[in-house]
């Protein structure tokens, strides 16, 4: 399940349906300089890809990215109970089940974190999601979750439908359909102008492909709305 994207890092991809349309999701497994693991976006935890996880290092953080990409945290968090898990600003009061024993468990941005060194981390302002943007230094990637999506189709009806409605179908970009959620168009312009100096040609998104090459100009053409 896991796929080597970059020296120390991988993805998992699975199918996820939401509201009919198959959107799938995509995990991120970075293995810091002391071996310890970082886990970003986790999907749902399996005696197969938990044996893959531990071939590679001892999980030591939990990431939940945004208020949506955190259904399976609590999974992890009770597989690895010594790792801490770090969420996205407003998920403590989205969900309080993950912070009923604060032990363990950070805000994302109210405290340096341990892999400060070797990724660096940006919150998307101006995006109701509250996202928070990361960048693998070593391997030059930018790990995302609804940042931007990838689709070049889909085998299925309604979803070619919602695709072609949204303006994806066949390109990167941002969803017409979520352009409500940049509630702050000058922050958000603000916040991608600092992501965009940071060194990557590599984006990691959690629905559809991982943008391989050149990722920096589909970044900044996907946002030109703004």
């Amino acid at each position: 399940m896991l796929e080597a994207v970059a020296p120390d890092l991988w993805c998992a991809a699975v199918d996820l349906r939401f509201l009919g349309v198959h959107m799938g999701t995509r995990m991120t497994v970075v293995r810091l300089g002391d071996g310890t693991l970082w886990v970003h976006s986790p999907i749902t935890i399996t005696d197969a890809l938990r044996a893959e996880v531990d071939a590679l290092g001892e999980v030591a953080h939990l990431v939940a990215p945004n208020l949506f990409h955190h259904l399976f945290v609590g999974q992890w968090k009770a597989a690895y109970p010594d790792a801490t898990m770090w969420l996205a600003p407003g998920l403590e009061r989205k969900r309080r089940d993950l912070v009923a024993d604060p032990h363990g468990v950070v805000t994302l941005g109210t405290a340096p974190p341990p892999w400060d060194a070797e990724i660096a981390q940006a919150p998307l302002t101006g995006f109701s999601f509250h996202e928070v943007l990361f960048h693998h230094r070593a391997s030059r990637t930018l790990v995302s979750s609804d940042l931007l999506e990838n689709f070049s189709g889909s085998p299925y009806v309604f979803t070619r439908a919602y695709l072609k409605l949204a303006g994806l179908y066949g390109r990167v970009g941002v969803s017409r359909v979520l352009r409500w959620a940049y509630r702050d168009r000058p922050a958000v312009k603000e916040a991608l102008a600092r992501v965009l100096a940071w060194d990557f040609d590599r984006i990691v998104i959690a629905h559809g492909a991982i943008v391989e090459h050149d990722a920096k100009r589909a970044l900044a053409e996907a946002y030109a709305w703004l």
